[in-house]
């Protein structure tokens, strides 16, 4: 059995040359090899195409880098909530990219075993396929993505054994199990280094053949910023609980269900293992549970998409980014609840792009509005400045065509039986009449409805 070399932080970075494109594992700083990134920030190697789901927190792993002027280029799915990368981004310091989070996830794994690119209709008819080929394939509307690989990958385990195979802890898989497959020279950075034959061959995540350097460091509160403790900060009121209930009466035992931020999380704490409903996150997990009562953080327990704490039902399972994605995408996701920005009468949804602010973050909601059977669209009726959101026509950037199923607000709940945009009942407090003032589309209205 072959032995990986063990070598320090320092002497890893030093690995890393001008101009190289490297990628780095991590969902936020869960998985994140953030040691190896703080030591190549203490280098002179400048010039990087940086490759990430996201760069981290400000001046935090990839952040550093960022905030050091070494990154020229970063590729990936989630750069605003880094304000170094919005105004890196802003001023041109850097050049940016940006994918869905299952388009990157799938580009890496592809650049990983040997394919050229594939063809997904996730953001087929946004300005992400803009410049891109497209082709129609069994009537279906399919971008092409060329698979991406790099130089060197800074990933992040669990246990390594002294001949390089690795285990993941929890949600900590994500990116870094691709991302091992899809470089020149990888490196590990390890909790734990353990002689061979104490991981058992089941529990190996990613085989030693695809690992060249292991580096032992030990994960801190400190390294998982904002990840490590439970966040208190969801907007709860009566007229986003009554939204939540509405939406939670849709599902049924057995569902599998993918909750966007926003409105949708707040069912999390409204569904009861009783329900049999099983949640779905993006990052790689299935089975979520409610957040920690004993005020636990990411050190302890998975996170979710929003990069907060949550517990594991029993019967959960954990995977990595890749086989996420294919899980919706391969339609195995049952119903995706999300927030909204604009949705139109021709059930087309605009929810990741503000006017005047850069268009860096896209996430997982590209790919799960065009996979999951079924999208349901939560949001308030109308804008804080009492502009409609239900409109004739979207006119935010769109984040997928003719997808939204119903769409639950303050007011109104509306489906698209036949294809027309149509009023099937009234929220609480609601009156016909306030809906038609302020819903901008035209819209049928069903025998469901009240007067």
């Amino acid at each position: 059995m072959k032995q990986v070399p063990i070598i320090d932080v320092y002497t890893a970075a030093k690995l890393v040359k001008d101009g190289d494109t490297l990628l780095q594992g991590g969902f936020g700083m869960t998985g994140n090899p953030v040691h190896l990134m703080h030591a190549l920030a203490e280098t002179g190697t400048r010039h990087l195409t940086f490759i990430g789901n996201n760069t981290g927190e400000a001046g935090l792993g990839g952040g550093r880098l960022l905030r050091n002027g070494q990154l020229k280029k970063i590729i990936g799915s989630f750069f605003t909530s880094n304000p170094d990368a919005v105004k890196a981004a802003q001023s041109g310091q850097v050049e940016y990219e940006l994918l869905p989070q299952g388009t990157l996830a799938e580009a890496i794994r592809a650049g990983g075993a040997g394919i050229g690119g594939f063809y997904t209709p996730t953001s087929a008819g946004t300005p992400l396929a803009q410049g891109r080929e497209t082709k129609v394939i069994g009537g279906v509307e399919q971008v092409f993505i060329p698979s991406i690989r790099g130089n060197v990958a800074f990933i992040r385990a669990w246990r390594a054994d002294t001949a390089g195979n690795l285990q993941y802890r929890m949600t900590e898989n994500n990116f870094n199990k691709a991302m091992a497959t899809a470089a020149d020279l990888v490196i590990a950075e390890v909790e734990e280094i353990v002689p061979v034959g104490e991981i058992a061959p089941e529990h190996v995540h990613t085989p030693g053949c695809f690992v060249d350097y292991l580096v032992q460091a030990t994960l801190t509160l400190e390294d998982l910023g904002t990840s490590a403790s439970v966040s208190s900060s969801k907007k709860v009121d009566d007229l986003r609980m009554n939204m939540a209930r509405r939406a939670l009466a849709e599902l049924k035992k057995g569902d599998v269900v993918n909750l966007g931020i926003g409105i949708p999380t707040l069912l999390a704490d409204l569904i009861t293992e009783e329900q049999g409903i099983i949640l779905h996150t993006e990052n790689g997990m299935l089975g979520v549970g409610p957040v920690p009562a004993d005020g636990g953080g990411a050190m302890d327990y998975p996170v979710n998409a929003g990069k907060i704490p949550v517990t594991a039902l029993k019967g959960s399972s954990y995977f990595d980014s890749a086989d996420s994605f294919a899980m919706i995408r391969g339609g195995h996701i049952d119903v995706a609840i999300m927030g909204g920005l604009e949705v139109d009468e021709a059930a087309n949804l605009a929810n990741w792009a503000v006017p005047g602010k850069p268009l860096l973050g896209v996430g997982g909601a590209m790919d799960l509005a065009k996979g999951a059977k079924r999208l349901i669209i939560t949001m308030t009726h109308t804008n804080p400045d009492g502009s409609p959101k239900i409109v004739p026509q979207c006119t935010l950037p769109l984040t997928a065509t003719g997808v939204v199923d119903l769409v639950i607000t303050d007011l109104a709940v509306f489906a698209y039986p036949a294809g027309k945009l149509t009023l099937l009942e009234l929220m609480p407090g609601a009156t016909l009449e306030e809906v038609k003032a302020k819903t901008k589309a035209e819209f049928l209205k069903s025998e469901r409805a009240n007067e």
